[in-house]
Order: structure tokens, then C-alpha cells, then sequence
């Protein structure tokens, strides 16, 4: 039986100076690999001691060896990725999309978001190495406790990476590219799972790309209906984790909506459009939703979530460092237990601190002191 973890996270950290320093370095040929792997090792041990400090019950690596969250995907295959531009795109005038502008900002060596500018999925899939085998192994050692392992859902990589006249030539259809993109990661799960890895998080469905009417014209315009394609990517992340033995691993899904540098955001709109296809049919642990402001609409939606199903509420924003009350988190907590049984909900930030190697405009203590207020608060409320 999947464990449930009251005091949940999503996984990114924001990079300190010298992680920040040694990618740039290594990016520019300047060190080698093994010694940014000492670099990370060693500030990846300082964060599992904060993150046991903070008392939050899984620990993860703050993805600190990839350029950005779904970098790790792209960097594993050695083909897949050629030149060309996603037909479905998250453009600035899509679902209030907002950008602020990060000082600062520089790009994040070693892979970043899906394949890349230019480079959609137009070849078939071969991988160099694993997706998470040079992270998971140094957590399955060194972890004071529960570890987590995160990747993007396949559901994503294809957003980001399907163009029809350019994919549809290798992998048949949208379909068939979303088999092959699960198959990749199904294979990544199962030796996760043989590893003895405790919970795997899959991250940035784009289930929610189907709320906005705007995004629903774009997939229309390439002669896709939008429902139909989010089937699709409900069964290609069930594929993902098909064959899997469930008793041994915790798997969940983080519903993403939009978390780049500045605190900006994507996507606009409730959960109601797609609650009853995804919640009802996606086969997973734990639900990860984002629920820290107005944009994500009512906890209503909770209501076709099937009993047993861990919802974990991301109440805590990543986007801005003042601290939420706690008693405003209590309150929203017993109001999404009327659709919930309160022993199937679970508490943790909105999303990760740092997506991207820039990350958002908080400072380490912040983020700790975020990471507290989510203990303090589970422990008030699950004794």
C-alpha cells in the first residue's frame, strides 16, 4: 500500500552559488565532470541537512545536477530531439500567461525545458544513459530518510515536443509518439523501483493545457480535438508506470501551472474542465495540485477524486517569500475536506523553489522557512 507523506514537497531547490558556479564552469569546458559531481555532492548533502532540519518527511536532491527540472529527460537520449518548433506552444498571450522579468537571468547550462529551443521529437528514441540513475543512487545512500526521485510526465514531453509534419513521419501519430515517450520512462520507473526507490514523482501533465480556451484552439488548429488528446495523455502516463510493483513504491503526479524565473506563471483556470477524465481515471498515488491562489479556482473539483487517492495540497506558494498563515492553511485545509476525507489529504509548497537554474525570488532561509510552516502545519492537523 502507497505511503502517504503529510508534509510533502515538490523537489527543486534553489541552486547555492558554488552548484550555480560549477555548471556554469563545466557548461564552458572550464572542469571536468567528476569535479562537478564533488561540487554537487557535497552541496547536496548540506540540503538533505536542511531539509531534515525543516523536518519534512521525503528528501530530495533539489535537482540540483540538471540545467532545469526536465532537463534530465533530454539529456539521456542520445537521439530523439531534431531541429523544429512544437506545434502547440505556450505563447505570452495564452491563459494570462505572466513572465516577470528575472534579474539577473542567465541560461541554464546542461539541457533545460523539454528538448530545448528549436528541437522537437522527430527521431527514434535512443538513450545514452538512464534519466535519473546519477541522482537516485547518490540519495538511495546518503538520504536521512524517504527519497524521492522525480522526472517529467510523458504527457509533457510530448506537448513540448510533438510537431505533426515533423513527428508524425517517425512515430505515426500523436499517439504513437506518446507510447514511445512512456516507454522511456516506464523503463526508467522499473529500475527506480528495483533500486528501492520509495517514491517516484512524474511532474507537469498538460492536462491542465486543456483549460483554456485559447490552448484548445491551438490543438484544434493542428486537427487534434483537445479531449480526445487528453485521453491520450492520461493512458500515456498509466503506460508510464504499467507492470509496475505498486506495494513497493509511492507514485505521484504534480500538477504544474507554471513556475519560471520571477514566479512566473502559465496557466489560468480551475481544475473543474478536466477533473472528472484525469482524476477519475489517472492512475497514481498521490496528486500533487497546485491550490496557492485564485488562479486555480475551487476545491469543487475534488469531488471525482477517487477515495484512497492522496491529494496533496499545495497551499504554500514558491513564487514569493512571505510566509502564509497558519491558520488561513488550517481553514483552507478543512474546506477542501469537505470533498475530501481529511485522511486522504496531504499539505506541501505549490511547486518547487527552483525549476530553473535561475529560480524564484526567494533566499535559501525563505525557503526554509517555507519547508517548516508545511511540517508545522501537517503536524497540527494529522497527529
Amino acid at each position: 500500500m502507497a505511503v502517504k507523506y503529510r508534509a510533502d514537497q515538490v523537489g527543486s531547490f534553489l541552486r547555492p552559488p558554488d552548484v550555480k558556479e560549477a555548471h556554469t564552469a563545466y557548461a564552458e569546458g572550464r572542469i571536468s565532470l567528476e569535479r562537478l559531481r564533488e561540487v554537487e555532492d557535497a552541496a547536496i548533502l548540506r540540503l538533505l541537512e536542511m531539509q531534515k532540519q525543516a523536518g519534512i518527511e521525503v528528501f530530495t536532491d533539489g535537482e540540483w545536477r540538471r540545467g532545469g527540472w526536465s532537463g534530465g529527460f533530454a539529456e539521456s537520449l542520445e537521439q530523439g530531439y531534431v531541429p523544429g518548433r512544437p506545434s502547440v506552444v505556450l505563447r505570452p498571450e495564452l491563459a494570462g500567461y505572466v513572465r516577470p522579468q528575472a534579474e539577473g537571468a542567465q541560461a541554464a547550462p546542461g539541457g533545460g525545458v523539454g528538448g530545448g529551443p528549436g528541437r522537437v521529437l522527430g527521431a527514434p528514441l535512443v538513450q545514452k544513459r538512464r534519466i535519473t540513475e546519477h541522482e537516485s543512487r547518490f540519495l538511495k545512500q546518503h538520504a536521512p530518510g524517504p527519497w524521492k526521485a522525480t522526472m517529467p510526465a510523458a504527457s509533457y514531453i510530448v506537448a513540448r515536443g510533438y510537431n505533426p509534419e515533423i513527428s508524425d513521419k517517425v512515430f505515426g501519430s500523436r499517439a504513437g509518439l506518446l507510447k514511445a515517450v512512456g516507454e522511456v520512462i516506464n523503463a526508467e520507473i522499473e529500475a527506480l523501483v528495483d533500486e528501492g526507490c520509495p517514491y517516484i514523482q512524474l511532474d507537469n501533465p498538460h492536462y491542465p493545457d486543456y483549460v483554456p480556451d485559447e490552448r484548445r484552439d491551438q490543438y484544434r488548429a493542428i486537427g487534434i480535438d483537445p479531449d480526445e488528446a487528453m485521453r491520450q495523455d492520461v493512458e500515456a502516463d498509466n503506460a508510464s508506470f504499467a507492470g509496475i510493483d505498486r506495494g513497493k513504491v509511492t507514485i505521484g503526479m504534480h500538477f504544474c501551472r507554471g513556475n519560471t524565473p520571477g514566479g512566473g506563471w502559465h496557466t489560468a483556470g480551475g481544475y473543474d474542465r478536466i477533473a472528472e477524465t484525469v482524476f477519475g481515471n489517472l492512475d497514481v498515488d498521490a496528486f500533487l495540485l497546485e491550490y496557492d491562489s485564485e488562479r486555480a479556482g475551487t476545491f469543487e473539483p475534488l469531488r471525482f477524486m477517487p477515495k484512497g487517492k492522496t491529494v496533496v495540497l499545495g497551499l504554500v506558494t514558491t513564487k514569493t517569500p512571505a510566509l502564509e498563515p497558519q491558520d488561513l492553511l488550517l481553514r483552507r485545509i478543512e474546506e477542501a475536506a469537505k470533498y475530501v476525507d481529511i485522511d486522504d489529504l496531504a499539505l506541501s509548497p505549490q511547486c518547487g523553489f527552483a525549476s530553473t537554474f535561475v529560480g524564484n525570488p526567494l533566499t535559501e532561509d525563505d525557503q526554509r522557512r517555507k519547508l517548516q510552516l508545511v511540517v508545522d502545519t501537517a503536524r497540527k492537523v494529522w497527529k
